[in-house]
């Protein structure tokens, strides 16, 4: 995916979780701390709102590691061109 978006944006939710955002703030993962890997995971939604884990836009990048809970950083590392 190689998409042009302002970074993403991190909503801390706990010392391991992070909810990771687009610019419009659309829901679409979450970084998880699991031991010392910081790793996004694609979030999407079904037409009645339930939760699709390892879904959604970024499905292809469900995941993908981070050294710490930086936007632009995973913005990188998921392929999303901030403008």
């Amino acid at each position: 995916m190689n998409q042009a978006v302002s970074a993403l944006k991190l909503i801390w939710v706990n010392a391991n979780v992070h909810s990771v955002h687009l610019p419009d703030v659309s829901h679409v993962g979450n970084l998880k701390r699991i031991g010392s890997i910081w790793k996004f995971k694609a979030v999407g939604y079904d037409a009645a709102g339930n939760v699709l884990a390892g879904g959604g836009p970024l499905t292809e990048q469900h995941n993908t590691e981070c050294a710490a809970p930086d936007a632009a950083e995973l913005s990188a590392k998921l392929g999303l061109l901030a403008q």
